[in-house]
């Protein structure tokens, strides 16, 4: 079965054969622009993406979590403040994170500089649908998880 990826989300079908391993969406090469920034897929394979994410200054992603994969990220440029289950992490060049599947996480780039990260997707699933978010600066929630997160605070 082919299933092909939404125009604009960067996404590019790569491997839907269902005998294989894992699925993954990606291509070397796909990239996307966000309201934080950009991100480009730089490697791809059976169960992992690597990527190289750019986030501007003062920008941060949204809080979110991952139902099929771990990503592990690498600061190469810039200062990140990174939220990992509720503590915050300062990093700087040559540091790096371990994110569990289920974690909820985020990163801001801290100071003048943008932000340049290298994240290593691994899981089973490796798609941009595995993204869900629980808060964000740019308005992107979906209206369930939206009232999923006011729920659970309840």
């Amino acid at each position: 079965m082919i299933s092909f990826a939404f125009e604009g989300e960067g996404m590019s079908v790569l491997n839907t054969d269902h005998r294989s391993a894992s699925y993954i969406r990606y291509e070397v090469g796909d990239r996307d622009s966000r309201p934080w920034g950009t991100w480009e897929v730089l490697a791809t394979g059976d169960r992992y993406t690597v990527k190289r994410i750019s986030v501007l200054p003062g920008h941060r992603l949204s809080l979110q979590y991952h139902q099929h994969r771990s990503e592990h990220w690498t600061i190469v440029q810039g200062l990140a403040e990174v939220e990992l289950d509720d503590v915050v992490h300062l990093m700087s060049p040559g540091e790096h994170v371990h994110i569990p599947v289920g974690a909820l996480h985020r990163v801001r780039a801290l100071g003048s500089e943008r932000l340049v990260f290298l994240e290593i997707q691994v899981g089973e699933i490796l798609d941009e649908n595995d993204i869900i978010r629980i808060s964000d600066d740019y308005g992107r929630l979906k209206p369930e998880t939206a009232r999923e997160s006011s729920a659970s605070v309840l």
